[in-house]
Formats: C-alpha cells, sequence, structure tokens
C-alpha cells in the first residue's frame, strides 16, 4: 500500500500525526494477538518514571504478537533485501503518557541480527532469536527461540490461523479497540530519558483466530505469571505500517 493511501485515512487517530515526514514503512504480515490479564504487581517495575501504566477496568494487559515483517525500508530508499523481512516476536503492555494511549514493549524477539543491532540502538529492547514462521494450508506454524546473552531464555512454539474469512474492525469503547488501536510506542532503554515513537496505519483489519499453543516461555522470562485462562485472540493477514523518528518525552 502507498504512503499516501495510508496518510489519507487519520480520522481513527486518537491525536494527530507529527508535523514531521515519517522515516520507516514496514509490513506486518500473519500477525497473531494472544492476549491475558496479568498482576500488576509483575508488570509494575517496567514503567518507567513520568510514564502511567494503562489499566482496563483495573487491570493490565500483556500482549504477544508473532508475525512476519516484509518490505522494510526508510524514506526514499527502496527495500534492502537481506535485512527486509524476517519474523518478530513482540511482548508489551499498555501505557499512557500526556494523554496519548500507547504501547511499551518488554522484549522484541526477532532473527535478523544486523536489524536488531540497529533497533537497538535506537532504545528499543530487540534480542536475536531463532526464529521460523511457515503456512500449512491457512495454518501458521511459528517457532522462536531466544538466543541472546543479554537476556534470559525463552521459547515460543504454536500453530494459528483465522476461524472466518470475515474481517472487521474494534469497535470504540470495546477491549479489543483498547488493546490494539494504538499508535505510538514508548522506551525507556535510552539512558536518562522516556521516548516515544509515533505510527500510523489503516484501522487493525481483524479475524477471529485459533491458536494451538505448545510452548509459551516469553512472559514468564520477563517474570510475569499469565493466568490458567484462554487468551484473546485475533489474525490479520496484512498491514502496512508508517514509523517517524524517537522523540524524547520524559526526563528521568
Amino acid at each position: 500500500m502507498k504512503p499516501k493511501k495510508i496518510l489519507d485515512s487519520r480520522e481513527h487517530r486518537p491525536f494527530p500525526l507529527p508535523n514531521r515526514p515519517w522515516i520507516m514503512k514496514q509490513v506486518w504480515n500473519d500477525l497473531l494477538f494472544a492476549h491475558w490479564p496479568v498482576a500488576a504487581e509483575d508488570v509494575l517495575p517496567y514503567i518507567p518514571e513520568g510514564i502511567q501504566l494503562d489499566l482496563w477496568e483495573g487491570e493490565p494487559w500483556l500482549s504477544l504478537s508473532p508475525f512476519t515483517v516484509t518490505g522494510l525500508r526508510l524514506r526514499g530508499v527502496p527495500p534492502l533485501w537481506p535485512v527486509s523481512r524476517f519474523p518478530e516476536l513482540n511482548a508489551r503492555t499498555y501505557v499512557v503518557q500526556d494523554g496519548k494511549p500507547g504501547i511499551l514493549f518488554f522484549s522484541l524477539d526477532a532473527n535478523k541480527r544486523p536489524a536488531v543491532e540497529a533497533a537497538r540502538t535506537l532504545g528499543l529492547p530487540y534480542l536475536n532469536a531463532r526464529m521460523s514462521a511457515t503456512s500449512s494450508g491457512e495454518w501458521i506454524r511459528y517457532r522462536s527461540a531466544r538466543a541472546d546473552a543479554r537476556a534470559g531464555e525463552a521459547e515460543f512454539s504454536a500453530s494459528y490461523r483465522p476461524l472466518s474469512e470475515r474481517v472487521f474492525h474494534a469497535e470504540p469503547g470495546t477491549l479489543l479497540h483498547w488493546l490494539t488501536e494504538r499508535y505510538c510506542l514508548y522506551t525507556s532503554e535510552r539512558r536518562g530519558e522516556v521516548s516515544r515513537c509515533v505510527i500510523h496505519h489503516l484501522p487493525w483489519p481483524l479475524q477471529e483466530a485459533e491458536l494451538q499453543l505448545n510452548a509459551n516461555t516469553i512472559a514468564e522470562s520477563h517474570g510475569i505469571q499469565l493466568p490458567g485462562r484462554k487468551p484473546l485472540l485475533t489474525y490479520t493477514k496484512r498491514l502496512d505500517v508508517l514509523f517517524w523518528g524517537m522523540e524524547s518525552v520524559v526526563r528521568v
């Protein structure tokens, strides 16, 4: 999808876009959202000063998102094949700062070392992992084993698929809308500051999903216990995403 078409749709955003050009574009493919409520005492140690943990009916949530990045490119530059496609697995919670709801990542596992190291210079907690994402009919078979001395071991092994062809957008005021329709991320990995990265895309095209989970120690690797209940699940076939540069929002 052309950037202009993405930028032409802005009515769904909770806050305006920056008054400067976007700097990077990615396409997210075969993305699963798996959402769980978690204990606030497990999550609060990760929330930097100046950022507020966002809650849904008094509870924080943790989400895992396995997907495949394609078409990664900087503005004005075509995709560089060796680093433009790779599997990625995100673990995140939900925060808000200055009225702008966003995402805070516990970790972002990927199997493309140059992309991992480049992202870490921006303050994002990327980690190297051995990963694969293959399709068999409607099923996506996803495997990830963390392989990075900067963090403990963590594994994710699962198969997932859309349950129907119906694509929908989350309704405002619902839990699913609160979890998905967020247009910035925060990081405190840079010493002495909290930074915000604004993103933009069309409203999430969601489908109901099925998950067969074989192994998952991602949350556990961060000291977070998942509840003994089924997660809230959705699947997205494709989403084109624009990124703006990091901006410092809190000095700590």
